[in-house]
């Protein structure tokens, strides 16, 4: 599994004017509804009720919120920047500006925590995490993040 299996390029949002964690998982729900067609109320308690679990803030500006959805057949993902770091409760405390969410199946536990691990992997990077913040165009951010991850395979 690649990044690019799970991200398409309209998938990106480089500039989400997001100024709350609540705000931002709206942002990405209804981008999952333009994208994947689908259906953005449930994605967004979907995301709310993962967050109530724990925070998905990993650190270093950076959050992987996720869900298990029953309407879906394989791992998708989105990606913001946002244009204002915001707390999403990261293990570090400190804000978070860019937010890659995954969404799989309900009963592809495996595929899922193989999507975290590269989703992780990749925005680890400190790197790769530069370049997405050094520019807002999203077909730029869509190529560092799927060539970044192909770099590192090679």
């Amino acid at each position: 599994m690649e990044l690019i299996d799970i991200l398409l390029p309209d998938a990106v949002l480089a500039s989400a004017k997001a100024t709350s964690k609540k705000r931002a998982l709206q942002d990405a729900s209804l981008l999952a509804e333009k994208v994947y067609q689908l259906p953005s109320k449930e994605i967004l308690i979907a995301l709310q009720e993962r967050e109530t679990l724990g925070p998905t803030g990993m650190g270093q500006g950076v959050a992987i919120p996720h869900a298990r959805l029953p309407e879906i057949d394989r791992v998708w993902g989105l990606f913001l920047r946002l244009d204002t770091p915001v707390d999403f409760n990261a293990v570090d405390r400190q804000p978070v500006d860019l937010v890659f969410v995954l969404f799989a199946p309900k009963g592809a536990v495996a595929d899922h925590l193989k999507a975290l691990a590269l989703v992780s992997r990749t925005l680890r990077d400190a790197a790769i995490c530069a370049k997405i913040r050094s520019t807002d165009d999203p077909s730029a951010i869509y190529s560092i993040l799927t060539d970044g991850q192909k770099a590192k395979a090679a």
